[in-house]
C-alpha cells in the first residue's frame, strides 16, 4: 500500500509541476471566455456589415414597400435600367448582388423563375430573407386573386405560448430548456475531451518509461498492477485539482457577473422568472437579458451536476485510462498505438453523437436511457441527461454498472500490462493481446 502511495504521489507531482499543466489550468478559463467574446464580436461585426442589393422587377408585382431596408441590407430599385445593364453595373461596383424578377404568366411559374446574381456565393441568411419576402408577396397576391381579405387574415393571427410545469408545480421555460441542453452538451463534451487528454497522458507516461528502460528497475520492486493503478490515480488526482481550480474561477466569475448585473445569487436559487420578463426575454438586451440568463442558470441543479460530473469523470477516466495504460505497455513507441486506439475511442465518440442526437430531442427516451446505462458511454450520455432531471434509481443503476465495469477492465488491463511492459522489439498484434490475457504466470 505504501508503494502505491509513492507511485501516486510521484505521478501527481510530475503532472502538476509540468509547465503546460500550470499554464492550461489558469489560462484555459480565460482562453474560453476570450474565444467566446471574440466569436461574439466577429459575429456582431459581420452582422453590422451593410449589404447593397439591387433588384430588377419586370413582373410589376413588387414595390419599395416589399423591399424595406434593414439594419444590414439596403435595397435599390434598378428596374428602369434593365437586367443586362444592371448586371454589368453591379459586377463593376461594390454591390452584394442582383435580384431579378422576370415577367411570367402565372404566380407558380414566377415563383420558380426568380434569379440572383452575385460575385461570390451569397450567405444562407440573405437568401432565406429574400425567399421569405418573395413567398409572402406571392402568397398575398394569390389570396387576393381568390378574393380573400388579407386584413382579416392578419387580424385572425393569434400567438400562443404554452406554460410548462412538472407535476410538483415547478415552472419551466424555453430558456431554461435551452440552457439545460447547452450545459449538458458542454459537460458531456468536456468529459470526453478530458478522458482523452488524461488517458493518453497515462499511455505516453507508460511508453516513455518503457522505452527508457526505467520500467525494468521500477518493476523489480513494485508489482505491475500497483504501477498501473498508481499512474491512473495520480493523473486522476491532477485532473481533479484542475477541476477544483476551474470551479473556484467559475464561482468567482459568476459572483462578479451577478454583482455587475444586479442578481442576488441566494434569492435566485428559489426565485422564478416573472411572466412579464419571460414574454420579452427574446427582445431583452444588455444587462436585463444577462440577468435573466444568470437567474435561469442558478435554477439548475448545479451542486448535483458538479458531484455527478466528478463521479463520471473519475469513473470514465479510470475505465478508459486502464485501457490506455494497457496499450502503452503493449507497444514500443507511440506510432504503434494507432491500431489499438480506434476501438477505445469509438465508444467515446459514439457517446457524444448519441447524446447530441437523442438527449437533446428526448432526454428520457429509450435510446438515451439505454446509452446512459452502458458503461462505455454512460459517462457522457448520463451527464447530458442530468440537467433535465434523472431519477435516483436510474443514476444508481448507471453508477453501479460503471463501477463494476471499471473494476473488471482494470483487472483485464493489468493482465496485458504485466506481460507487455517487459516486451521489446516486436510489433504487438491483437493475437498477442489475447495470449497475454490467457497467460497465468
Amino acid at each position: 500500500m505504501s508503494k502505491l502511495k509513492l507511485i501516486i504521489h510521484r505521478e501527481f507531482i510530475a503532472k502538476v509541476r509540468n509547465k503546460s499543466f500550470i499554464m492550461m489550468t489558469f489560462l484555459s478559463p480565460l482562453l474560453m471566455v476570450g474565444m467566446g467574446a471574440l466569436v461574439f464580436f466577429l459575429m456582431k461585426k459581420n452582422d453590422e456589415k451593410v449589404k447593397e442589393i439591387v433588384y430588377v422587377d419586370n413582373s410589376g408585382l413588387f414595390s419599395k414597400e416589399d423591399f424595406k431596408d434593414t439594419k444590414t441590407i439596403h435595397y435599390q430599385d434598378y428596374t428602369a435600367l434593365g437586367i443586362e445593364e444592371t448586371k454589368k453595373k453591379v459586377e463593376d461596383g461594390n454591390y452584394y448582388g442582383v435580384l431579378y424578377i422576370p415577367k411570367k404568366d402565372s404566380l407558380e411559374l414566377l415563383a420558380n423563375s426568380i434569379e440572383f446574381y452575385s460575385k461570390d456565393s451569397p450567405g444562407m441568411s440573405v437568401m432565406g430573407s429574400l425567399e421569405n419576402k418573395i413567398e409572402v408577396k406571392l402568397r398575398n397576391e394569390k389570396l387576393n386573386n381568390f378574393g380573400i381579405d388579407l386584413e382579416k387574415i392578419k387580424a385572425s393571427k393569434i400567438q400562443s405560448e404554452i406554460k410548462m410545469f412538472n407535476f410538483s408545480g415547478e415552472e419551466s421555460s424555453k430558456l431554461i430548456n435551452g440552457l439545460k441542453i447547452g450545459v449538458g452538451a458542454i459537460a458531456g463534451y468536456l468529459l470526453m475531451m478530458f478522458v482523452m487528454i488524461y488517458g493518453t497522458s497515462v499511455m505516453r507516461s507508460v511508453i516513455e518509461e518503457k522505452t527508457s528502460r526505467i520500467i525494468e528497475v521500477i518493476v523489480s520492486s513494485v508489482k505491475p498492477f500497483q504501477l498501473m493503478l498508481g499512474k491512473i490515480i495520480g493523473n486522476a488526482s491532477a485532473g481533479l485539482l484542475q477541476f477544483f481550480i476551474w470551479g473556484v474561477l467559475l464561482f468567482v466569475i459568476i459572483t462578479v457577473a451577478s454583482s455587475v448585473f444586479g442578481v442576488d445569487v441566494v434569492e435566485m436559487q428559489t426565485a422564478k422568472v416573472p411572466d412579464a420578463q419571460m414574454d420579452v426575454v427574446n427582445q431583452a438586451v444588455g444587462g436585463d437579458k444577462m440577468q435573466i440568463i444568470i437567474q435561469e442558470i442558478l435554477r439548475l441543479p448545479i451542486l448535483k451536476m458538479f458531484v455527478l460530473f466528478i463521479f463520471y469523470f473519475l469513473g470514465g477516466y479510470m475505465l478508459y485510462s486502464s485501457l490506455f495504460a494497457a496499450v502503452g505497455a503493449a507497444v514500443d513507441n507511440e506510432t504503434d498505438t494507432q491500431q489499438f486506439m480506434l476501438p477505445i475511442m469509438l465508444p467515446l465518440i459514439l457517446g457524444v453523437y448519441v447524446g447530441f442526437a437523442t438527449v437533446i430531442n428526448d432526454p428520457h427516451g429509450s435510446i438515451a436511457v439505454l446509452f446512459s446505462y452502458i458503461p462505455f458511454t454512460s459517462s457522457i450520455v448520463m451527464l447530458m441527461r442530468v440537467p433535465f432531471g434523472v431519477s435516483w434509481y436510474e443514476l444508481a443503476i448507471s453508477m453501479l454498472l460503471l463501477l463494476v465495469t471499471f473494476v473488471f477492465m482494470v483487472w483485464l488491463a493489468a493482465k496485458i500490462y504485466r506481460v507487455g511492459i517487459l516486451m521489446y522489439g516486436k510489433k504487438t498484434t491483437y493475437k498477442d493481446l489475447y495470449k497475454w490475457l490467457k497467460y497465468k504466470g
